[in-house]
């Protein structure tokens, strides 16, 4: 039995396939591209694969990781990828396959990139500048418990940050993993909440999915 790990996108109409339904999706993928998946044993048994983290509905990726096990020891990582990809959806892609190295809980951070626009891109990118300055950005998430404040300035990592006239473009690392998952829409919220000025959100994308010294995860 192969371990096998999956690097693909998500892209354009994709964004749009929920994570339940990209589940689903996943399973037809298999069914139709005919690898000897493995099944779980068991009285019910099904095909044994998982995502490493979800995705939000409406966001990007080019690193998203999906694990799952096949049954032919001889059939060669590049004879997966482009069996996969002969019946993917539109919108998504195997970019690379590889023998599964690291556990999932190696995975610390993301990386996140996206697009403010706004009408006064001089007056976002200094409330921006001014977010990260402040000693502690708190709020409300949502949780299994239900709503709780948080301080996510200890986790958010600034990495770029660019007026380009018409919006305000930010990269940034955020915590992801088995303990702690931020996306962007958190900043976002504090944003608003600090500053009058009207923006909308566009183009987000995760870029990168890392470990703790900021390896890429793989």
């Amino acid at each position: 039995m192969q371990r096998v790990r999956a690097t693909f996108e998500k892209k354009g109409r994709a964004r749009y396939i929920s994570h339940l339904d990209l589940n689903r999706c996943m399973l037809r993928t298999f069914r139709r591209s005919r690898i000897p998946i493995w099944y779980t044993e068991g009285f019910n048994p099904h095909p044994y694969y998982s995502f490493a983290l979800a995705l939000s509905l409406g966001f990007e990726s080019s690193c998203e990781i999906l694990d799952f096990n096949i049954t032919d020891d001889e059939m060669s990582m590049e004879a997966i990828r482009d069996a996969l990809n002969a019946v993917m959806p539109e919108g998504m892609r195997i970019v690379k396959v590889a023998e599964q190295n690291r556990k999932i809980t190696a995975i610390a951070k993301a990386e996140y990139a996206f697009s403010l626009v706004t009408d006064d891109s001089a007056g976002l990118y200094e409330a921006v500048q001014s977010l990260i300055a402040q000693p502690e950005i708190l709020i409300e998430k949502k949780t299994k418990k239900g709503i709780k404040t948080v301080d996510i300035k200890p986790d958010t990592e600034l990495l770029t940050c660019t007026d380009t006239g018409s919006s305000v473009d930010i990269t940034m690392y955020l915590p992801a993993g088995t303990q702690t998952n931020y996306n962007p829409t958190l900043f976002m919220d504090a944003l608003r909440l600090t500053c009058e000025i009207p923006f909308e959100p566009a183009d987000i994308r995760r870029t990168a999915i890392l470990c703790a010294d900021n390896t890429v995860f793989e």
